[in-house]
């Protein structure tokens, strides 16, 4: 299969990782696989990711380390290639790991503060002291005198384990919790960090997640982050920090070679600012050297990424002495390099100006260890509050989901990813720009989307098709969509470090603003699974900027929206004002099919944990009734509807099934398609069941109950079933899924007369959700008539209530805005999704005569 850059490549040789699926029983779990680019085979790590039914691969995960020359590579079945390099050495002791890449040498802890001890660069120690940093605020008012205390905190590691050892790639993943520097009463804030090395390469990549499991009433995160010490060698003005800016780099040594009657001519000076190295060691400087040396030092830097559109460089001699300010700018690109005469050390932050408040540190620049902060949380800003925005709930006038107050950050959590580049002598700006660069878009192999389509692993989609004006004009409505929310996470600024990555739910025409402070129509938090719609898009489409919308909206809503432990774990929070402030807590919201698309592109471990996570969140409905409003009846341990409930475990096992083959999770999914064949009105049964987790059992208990049918359908349901219908090859759920999809257009008498009265139309609203279970039940029948109506449903604007076409227009209010009055995310997200499916489905019977329409 032919692989390609998504966009970005490396200007030199980086560790790359990505993940490919193969066509059911095109790759045998014994046959080997090998990468060829122009100048012929590379080494390659493989391994298995996932397996089809019949136990061939359906995805494998790859590494490589690879430069940015070479444009396509071939990955080919055949005799695996061996490395002829001296490869990567892991060694797990008692109390650390060692990993030799090559060219570094890393000693990682598995007790203690310091995770990372020490890194060797050529025998040269680069860095050492490596740990995680927080701080915690506390704030008493007493007499209207307030009082603030910050703790400093640390890492303490419970946990450290080597993942994948070589050749090519090494991952070691490191749990543990903080605690308090001086008082260490207390351990918390969970966090995991993995590192990635490659062999032969002069850098390293962390990926940072941190879990909360404070109280949000007193606990406030002041700070949130990681340090490293890096010894330099060299003068005061041959040490260099440099930051990458808005978009080339700003650079300064800690002594200025630049003096009241030394500027003119200088050429120390300007070279000292493009961080070279000087010898002033000849007479001719002596004088320039003898007033140099007299200016100041400068020790301390920080460049703070307060908002999406501002940043700040400060700096000062000492502690004792206050911080001045030197450049202002937009958006710094999240790099700080600090090196001497033996070189350095560049620090990046990837997604550093969208994830704002976050800051870059580096303290006694002149001292023999050089002190780098990563800050994801700046303290230079307000400590993060996650208290809920309102003491109450406001079911009726906000759409929220209970009159219960459950709006808790405990369990949440938010992922970061650093990059480390070790320099044995100091690099040029131009170099510090590509790698920036090069760290701030994502660089991965991809396939022709024609090979992700053809592969069926993912679901079923379409590719695009112009081929007729009326299908030209649907892709140009399809792209239309996504160049608007494109648009909108610009132009509304949804950045954060709490917030980037998602949407808003429903727009306010009379504001000219997203109804962001009503209750459920704030933050869209997967309602109506926009991750699949956005990951559909990209398989279809390899756009790298709809790539980044989808890797970004996965990293969010599968982290922050969702709990990783505490009573909520394996469930996930609704669409409200704070992320996890709905009183609905449910799987729909962390199901593993808006995430697994990510998992198989990128082979990203943190996301497969997520996976792994929820594989049994039913179980979690023991302790947290989704119909509890409607049912409690104790005879059943719990409910759960066949949508959205059921449908997100099916997606669950199937996730879990396919990358460990552990029947288990296939048998669960089996057992409740057995149960529902044995009803009169099997998927049309319920939609709401008693269920028992313990033996996966959905149990009937009467049809047309509460719980809505268009529930069933909205929520990647069909998605998830269609997929699985692709693996079981039972021909009843197929039929049972068209079933499903056909009964949906009926005419109320016809619904009546099918079910003797038990269902009508005011059960089944909304049918626009269904018109993707509509053109599955034509495609299946291969029914014109049918294929017509599930097209009615999409391009008739009543029943679907999209408007299209979607085209923006100006608002001219606190600011020149572009909106569209009408737009809400569910509407728009279940339209594309359902046209990209029909478009796959029923293509053919699409009448050109509704071209119109749109």
């Amino acid at each position: 299969m032919k692989l390609t850059w998504l966009k970005n490549k490396p200007s030199n040789s980086a560790g790359i990782t990505w993940g490919v699926p193969w066509g059911q029983g095109k790759l045998n779990r014994d046959e080997g696989i090998f990468l060829k680019g122009a100048g012929g085979n590379i080494p390659l790590q493989s391994w298995p990711m996932a397996y089809w039914p019949d136990g061939s691969v359906k995805w494998t995960g790859h590494a490589a380390v690879l430069s940015g020359q070479e444009e396509l590579f071939e990955l080919e079945k055949g005799e695996r290639h061996t490395d002829d390099g001296i490869g990567m050495k892991v060694l797990s002791r008692e109390d650390k790991i060692v990993i030799d890449t090559g060219r570094l040498q890393f000693i990682i802890n598995k007790k203690g503060t310091n995770i990372i001890e020490e890194i060797v660069d050529d025998g040269n120690v680069a860095a050492l002291h490596g740990k995680l940093i927080a701080l915690q605020e506390r704030s008493n008012v007493n007499e209207g005198i307030k009082t603030t205390i910050e703790e400093p905190l640390e890492s303490v590691i419970e946990h450290a384990e080597i993942e994948q050892a070589g050749p090519v790639r090494c991952t070691v993943k490191i749990e543990g919790r903080h605690q308090g520097v001086l008082t260490k009463s207390r351990q918390w804030l969970p966090f995991t960090l993995r590192l990635y090395f490659y062999e032969n390469t002069s850098s390293v990549r962390a990926v940072h997640t941190f879990f909360y499991d404070g109280d949000a009433n007193l606990d406030f995160i002041k700070g949130l982050g990681m340090e490293f010490s890096v010894p330099l060698k060299g003068d005061p003005w041959n040490r260099n920090i440099r930051f990458a800016g808005d978009e080339g780099i700003y650079s300064e040594p800690a002594q200025l070679l630049l003096t009241r009657r030394h500027w003119k001519g200088n050429v120390q000076y300007e070279k000292q600012i493009a961080g070279e190295i000087l010898d002033v060691s000849n007479a001719e400087y002596s004088q320039l050297m003898e007033h140099a040396t007299q200016n100041a030092i400068w020790n301390d830097f920080k460049l703070t990424q307060d908002s999406a559109d501002h940043y700040r460089m400060v700096k000062r001699t000492d502690e004792t002495c206050s911080y001045v300010n030197s450049i202002q700018g937009t958006r710094a690109k999240g790099m700080v390099y600090v090196g001497g005469e033996a070189g350095g050390i560049a620090v990046g932050v990837r997604n550093f100006w969208q994830k704002f408040p976050s800051s870059l540190e580096a303290r006694d620049l002149s001292k023999s260890l050089t002190k780098i902060k990563v800050w994801f949380w700046s303290p230079d800003s307000e400590s993060m509050d996650l208290r809920s925005y309102s003491q109450g709930t406001h079911v009726v006038s906000a759409y929220e989901g209970f009159d219960e107050m459950r709006s808790t950050p405990i369990g949440i959590a938010n992922t970061n990813e650093v990059y480390l580049q070790f320099y044995k002598s100091p690099p040029s700006h131009k170099e510090l720009i590509e790698k920036v660069n090069e760290w701030q878009s994502p660089l991965l192999l991809v396939c022709e989307p024609q090979h992700y389509y053809h592969t069926r692993a993912l679901g079923v989609w379409s590719l695009p098709d112009a081929s007729t004006p009326l299908k030209a004009e649907l892709e140009k409505q399809l792209d239309a969509a996504i160049d608007f929310y494109k648009n909108e996470v610009e132009q509304r600024r949804w950045y954060g470090f709490w917030n980037y990555g998602d949407f808003m739910h429903t727009y306010d025409p009379v504001r000219h603003q997203w109804r962001y402070d009503l209750g459920g129509f704030a933050w869209q938090n997967t309602e109506l699974v926009p991750n699949i719609w956005l990951w559909y898009s990209f398989l279809r489409t390899g756009r790298e900027d709809i790539f980044i919308l989808a890797e970004a909206m996965t990293r969010h809503t599968s982290e922050v929206d969702c709990y990783h432990f505490g009573e909520y774990a394996g469930l996930g929070s609704r669409h409200n004002v704070v992320h996890w402030g709905c009183g609905c807590k449910e799987a729909r919201i962390s199901m593993a099919g808006l995430n697994k698309y990510y998992y198989f592109l990128t082979a990203d471990e943190r996301t497969g944990d997520l996976l792994t996570e929820v594989r049994d969140a039913d179980k979690a409905l023991l302790e947290l009734n989704p119909m509890r409003e409607f049912y409690s009846d104790p005879q059943f341990p719990t409910y759960a509807r066949s949508g959205p409930d059921w449908a997100a475990f099916t997606s669950n096992w199937l996730s879990e099934w396919e990358r460990t083959e552990n029947p288990l999770y296939r048998d669960k999914i089996m057992k409740g398609i057995h149960i529902l064949k044995k009803l009169p009105m099997r998927l049309l049964s319920g939609p709401t069941f008693g269920y028992d987790p313990e033996t996966s059992s959905l149990i009937h208990m009467g049809d047309g109950n509460e719980g809505g049918y268009h529930m069933v359908v909205a929520f990647g349901g069909p998605q998830a079933w269609m997929e699985i219908a692709q693996l079981i090859e039972d021909d009843d759920w197929k039929e049972m899924l068209a079933e499903f999809g056909e009964f949906y257009v009926l005419t109320n008498e016809e619904k009546k007369s099918r079910t003797n009265g038990e269902l009508h139309d005011g059960l089944f609203s909304l049918p626009m959700l269904a018109s993707g279970m509509v053109a599955y039940a034509a495609a299946l029948k291969d029914d014109e008539n049918l294929a017509k109506k599930a097209w009615n449903l999409l391009m008739n604007e009543e029943i679907s209530q999209m408007v299209l076409p979607i085209e923006s227009q100006k608002a001219e209010v606190w600011r020149n805005l572009m909106e569209i009055p009408q737009i809400t995310t569910n509407t728009t997200v279940q339209w594309c999704l359902n046209t990209i499916i029909a478009l796959e489905l029923i293509g053919k019977y699409l009448p050109e005569a509704d071209s119109k329409k749109v």
